[in-house]
């Protein structure tokens, strides 16, 4: 695997108490990585800096979609990419599980790789239960709206060949992004897998995450026709 083919890509808000740990463990691995600091009020990117890493930047917040979509049209640039995939940078993801995700899109077995944290029971650690009745929701209705066969939605860990990754544009910029991907995945016809992955919780990673407010607000923007 060459690490000039495969890039991973981390949208970063506020990151500066976790991006150095995950990075940390990123750079042990053979890829290239892609560090967007959406706008940080604190020095994300100055800690990112310190990596062997590509670090760009937002001069304002506009939201984990459009950070990703930067990070991606980024490595789309690049000559000779193979696989793209998307991190979280809260320090929820195990890097180990990386090359899971890239195994069928390196094969050409698949277009997406969908990282799925319900495969099994132990996947989602420390998963609050409304945080799991709201994913719940919103994987019964993806599937009615996208025909595609699911046991998870908006989850950030995923992977796409360069091929699929220039199927998708993402122009949610916030949250909504994750329900975007996969109608475009759906649109395009793409081909996809789900690959166990883990996702851990804890007090940090749920306070950057979805509240209750913000899950019925991007479930009326799917119901209402504003994902495309």
């Amino acid at each position: 695997m060459s690490k000039n083919h495969i890039w991973i890509v981390l949208a970063a808000y506020n990151e500066a108490q976790t991006i150095s740990n995950v990075l940390n463990d990123l750079i042990q691995y053979p890829y290239q990585i892609i560090v967007v600091d959406d706008g940080s009020e604190d020095n994300t990117s100055e800690l990112a800096l310190a990596f062997p890493v590509t670090v760009l930047r937002h001069i304002c917040n506009l939201g984990q979609g459009a950070a990703l979509q930067t990070g991606i049209s980024y490595a789309l640039l690049q000559s000779d990419t193979q696989a793209i995939a998307t991190f979280d940078a809260d320090g929820q993801h195990n890097p180990e599980e990386i090359v899971h995700l890239l195994e069928p899109v390196l094969s050409g077995a698949v277009d997406v790789a969908l990282g799925t944290r319900f495969a099994h029971s132990d996947n989602a650690i420390n998963m609050p239960f409304t945080r799991r009745m709201m994913l719940k929701a919103a994987i019964w209705y993806t599937r009615r709206s996208t025909r595609l066969t699911l046991t998870d939605t908006h989850n950030g860990f995923r992977a796409f060949s360069a091929a699929g990754a220039k199927k998708i544009q993402i122009s949610s910029n916030r949250m909504a992004h994750a329900s975007e991907i996969l109608n475009q995945i759906s649109k395009h016809k793409l081909r996809y897998q789900e690959i166990p992955v883990t996702i851990r919780y804890t007090d940090y990673s749920l306070s950057k995450g979805q509240s209750v407010f913000e899950f019925i607000n991007i479930l009326w923007e799917i119901i209402s026709g504003g994902i495309r």
